[in-house]
């Protein structure tokens, strides 16, 4: 069993502390594959937290694929538990600062997946590409905030690229990456000039990928990107306070991305 686990302080969420806790256990060789975690009502004592608490980040270590429930006898580390699974930390994920950096995120890897599509891309991929672009003008028409269909379309650019680590990545990344989004869409559909130029970047980032031109794509991505970051610069600071700091939340919620 691992060493003594500390009881969390209040601030960043109780269960993500705890998650945290048991998570390093597990790096450090502490909580070895096959060890068996302590029981709930031995982690209530050590950490000084509710049930609830305990079963949420037991949950979130499940989400990971760190450990596994066996019924009637406990939870176990999985042998085959990730060594070194990415996390973020919330406590920075929910201030315009956080968001700006997980657009540039965005660039550094939507540059790169873009080229690759004008590159390799079939036309049962371009045209999977062509729908989405038409399923997120179809959710803006109709009133919606287009996130789930944002997340869609750049998805399936990165399918279009044929490369399955990079596709797992964003795929990891996405559940993230949406509560960015939402930020951005969110300050984009106040102003009619912003969700037009959202929609022609989108247009550029397609067209090139049609193109096959890969250069193109490369920069056509990028500058979306760019003037993402433009546009969340520019927001009203009663946006930020009224509504950013509240749509940034979900960039920490585990939820899987949309296929």
């Amino acid at each position: 069993m691992g060493s003594a686990l500390t009881p969390v302080a209040s601030g960043a969420r109780l269960s993500e502390q705890v998650a945290q806790q048991l998570v390093a256990q597990v790096q450090q060789g502490l909580l070895p594959p096959g060890a068996k975690l302590p029981t709930e009502a031995q982690l209530v004592a050590q950490l000084q937290v509710s049930r609830t608490v305990v079963r949420e980040a037991v949950a979130r270590l499940k989400s990971l694929g760190l450990v596994t429930s066996r019924q009637g006898s406990g939870v176990y580390v999985n042998d085959s538990a990730p060594i070194a699974p990415l996390q973020f930390d919330s406590r920075h994920a929910r201030t315009r600062k956080a968001v700006l950096q997980m657009v540039e995120l965005r660039r550094a890897l939507e540059s790169e997946v873009a080229a690759l599509a004008a590159q390799r891309r079939s036309a049962a991929g371009l045209r999977r590409i062509e729908l989405a672009v038409k399923a997120l003008d179809k959710a803006v028409a109709s009133g919606g905030d287009g996130v789930d269909e944002d997340v869609r379309l750049h998805r399936s650019i990165a399918d279009a690229a044929g490369n399955p680590f990079l596709l797992d990545t964003l795929d990891y990344l996405a559940q993230f990456l949406r509560g960015a989004t939402r930020v951005t869409r969110a300050n984009e559909a106040r102003r009619a000039t912003f969700a037009q130029q959202v929609r022609q970047e989108h247009l550029a980032i397609v067209q090139a990928i049609a193109a096959a031109d890969e250069r193109g794509a490369r920069s056509a991505a990028a500058r979306h990107m760019d003037n993402a970051m433009l546009r969340i610069q520019a927001a009203d600071p009663n946006f930020w306070r009224q509504e950013g700091a509240q749509l940034a939340q979900p960039l920490v919620a585990a939820k899987s991305p949309p296929r």
